[in-house]
């Protein structure tokens, strides 16, 4: 299955840098809890590989 937002063209790095900066901000607000739920649930979708 291929990923959304895997590719992106020169003209869209504004954009993913963009996408980038707000996702890691969020990260930053979750608590420990919600961080360790969040990454669980990216690590059975195949989002994250060890």
């Amino acid at each position: 299955m291929e990923k959304v937002f895997s590719r992106f063209t020169p003209s869209d790095d504004y954009r993913r840098e963009e996408m980038i900066r707000q996702i890691e901000h969020s990260l930053g607000c979750l608590s420990t809890s919600e961080l360790e739920a969040l990454y669980y649930d990216m690590l059975t979708k195949d989002y994250i590989r060890e």
